[in-house]
Parts: structure tokens; sequence; C-alpha cells
């Protein structure tokens, strides 16, 4: 048997090697596309410890983060509060006032959580807005992303730049 004869390597040959691209908006660890109006991605159970807690989601936003805030609600989350059932009611009606803006969905399953984590990966101009420990951890992973959570009764922001004014706790 032969053995497999080795090329040399022609050292003016163009290497190519794949390197991730990081978002333009990324300045180190600091988002340049979030700023007022806020837009906030809004999860399921977010509104139903909002409810618990008698926060009014809009107001409550507003107070956090001082400035305006645009609560946004994809299709996924708004199908899984419907499939809640009864129960669930005022969280329904709660989710179709004007104020929110509705984003729609064009990919197949109602998992909230996978679309919440892909659109904010897509789009860094989001702040994430939940309660669930398994969402908070994989969004995390995700430079630029703050996450808004409920805690003594209040919005508390983390992972915000100072810069924007977000309180301090």
């Amino acid at each position: 048997k032969k053995a497999p004869v080795k090329k040399k390597e022609d050292p003016s040959a163009i290497k190519e090697r794949e390197v991730p691209q990081h978002p333009s908006c990324l300045f180190f660890q600091y988002n340049t596309q979030l700023g007022p109006p806020y837009h906030i991605l809004v999860d399921t159970n977010f509104i139903n410890f909002s409810i618990k807690a008698k926060l009014d989601l809009v107001q409550s936003m507003m107070d956090c983060l001082y400035a305006k805030c645009i609560p946004c609600i994809t299709d996924c989350v708004m199908g899984e509060i419907e499939k809640l059932g009864q129960k669930y009611r005022v969280a329904l009606r709660i989710a179709k006032d004007p104020r929110f803006e509705r984003l729609p969905c064009m990919h197949k399953g109602t998992y909230a959580d996978d679309c919440l984590v892909q659109r904010v990966t897509q789009h860094k101009c989001y702040i994430v807005a939940t309660v669930d420990k398994e969402l908070k951890r994989r969004i995390r992973k995700i430079p630029g992303v703050p996450i808004m959570y409920i805690s003594r009764h209040r919005y508390n922001i983390e992972r915000m730049p100072d810069d924007y004014g977000a309180p301090r706790f």
C-alpha cells in the first residue's frame, strides 16, 4: 500500500476560517439599539404574576424604566394564554389591550419560550419580561438583552446599561 501523499501548503493561498459574526449593535456588552421608547417582549407567566401582584403592566414598566414602554406580545404567547382556558381570562383581556403591540409569528408550533429566544437573538432591540427561571437562564446567554422580572411587588430589571437610568437595587 502506498501512503497518501501530503500536499504542501501554499503560503500565498487564502486561508478560509469560520468566525462567528457579532451583531453590529453591540459595542462590547453595550447594546446601542436599546433606548426609549422601550419595546418589552412579555411572557405568559409575567402577565399572570403581574395580576397576582396587582400590578398594572404598562404603568409599572414605566415606573421601572423611567421612560415610555411599549409591551409587545407574540402570537405564541397569545396562543399560550388562550390555551390556559377560562381560569386565565383576565390575563387574556390584558393581553388584548390596544396599548400592546402584536408581533406575528411565522414558525410552526406555539412554544413561546423558543419563539422569544429566537426573536431576541435576531433583533437586539427588546427587553424580555419573564418570571420563568429556565427562560431567564437561556436569555442570559445572549449578550445585550436585558431581563425584566417581578420581585417584592414591583418590576426590576437586570443587565440594563447604567446610561439608561435603570434603577439599581
